[in-house]
């Protein structure tokens, strides 16, 4: 035969799942985009198209939807393991599975300071609206023996608009960027972050807790870092959150550097320092990309350096 299987998988990608939860009149929403992708003896399937082997991709969809019911949703993390265990617990011909999820943040709309109410109504306990500060990111993966726990974040936009400088660096004849010693600092990160348990022997951390606590120590790095470049700023970031969460073992960050320049405004006659307010132009494309893995001194990277590039 002049050619060889390599590697491959298969699965139902992008199954929006919505599951409403109500607590007496109060509800709550979870918002998931899961793709499965699995793997295992496929090798007949694709040499001579014998699906013995083969899980329809429809039956991996309305499992998804089977279990937000049967199982809730406490967290996207929990929800992905019950998946994962499920397809290759079950199905001997599957080794390993692969859950990612994407979840979109609701939060509830408050009423009016006047407390008005529509006709019928107490209390409006139901009505949301969506989030717009960043996607939650999950991905499991099972190989009938251990998990891999990924969580992360995508599109989450921050920006210092002081305690920045960029300077001291490599100029040639091609060099027109100019030194700055108070820029505004900008990016829109992209993260996964892999935590140590990997099966059911270890104590199981709190996802929902663990994703807050590691979203807060991101943003509290970028609050408190006086950045001579995003670099250093991404390390402090990772750092953080290593220092401090004891279940979390490597981070890895794609941060594109949203630059705003400072313009010239001397042809007419003003001034634009930083020190006295100035107008800046924000430039979208090209961009500067930072990506960087930090981790736990003693542990072995395994986030694949592909999965928050852009």
């Amino acid at each position: 035969m002049p050619t060889i299987l390599g590697q491959n998988q298969y699965g139902k990608a992008e199954n929006r799942v919505v599951k409403i939860t109500r607590h007496g009149d109060t509800h709550h929403i979870k918002d998931l985009n899961v793709s499965v992708a699995l793997s295992g003896d496929l090798d007949d399937v694709h040499y001579n198209g014998s699906n013995a082997n083969c899980l329809p991709t429809d039956t991996t969809k309305n499992t998804c939807f089977a279990f937000a019911k049967e199982y809730g949703i406490e967290s996207a993390e929990q929800y992905g393991i019950h998946l994962a265990r499920h397809f290759v617990d079950s199905r001997p011909s599957i080794h390993r599975a692969r859950i990612r999820i994407e979840e979109y943040a609701w939060e509830r709309i408050a009423g009016s300071d006047g407390n008005s109410r529509f006709i019928g109504a107490d209390e409006v306990k139901h009505s949301f609206v969506r989030k717009g500060q960043e996607t939650r990111l999950a991905q499991i993966t099972y190989d009938g023996e251990k998990f891999e726990v990924l969580s992360g974040l995508k599109d989450l936009t921050v920006m210092n608009s002081t305690n920045s400088e960029f300077w001291g660096y490599i100029k040639d004849k091609y060099t027109t960027l100019r030194e700055d010693y108070d820029r505004i600092l900008a990016t829109s990160l992209s993260t996964w972050w892999r935590h140590n348990w990997t099966c059911d022997e270890q104590r199981m951390p709190q996802w929902e807790k663990s994703y807050e606590q590691a979203k807060k120590h991101i943003l509290h790095a970028f609050v408190e870092t006086y950045s001579l470049s995003l670099q250093q700023t991404l390390y402090q970031m990772g750092s953080r959150v290593i220092n401090n969460r004891s279940e979390i073992d490597e981070i890895r960050f794609s941060a594109p550097n949203k630059h705003h320049f400072r313009l010239d405004l001397s042809a007419f006659g003003l001034e634009n320092e930083a020190k006295d307010g100035a107008v800046y132009y924000a430039a979208d494309r090209p961009y500067g990309l930072i990506e960087a893995t930090i981790l736990r001194d003693g542990c072995e990277p395994h986030i694949p350096v592909d999965m928050t590039n852009l």
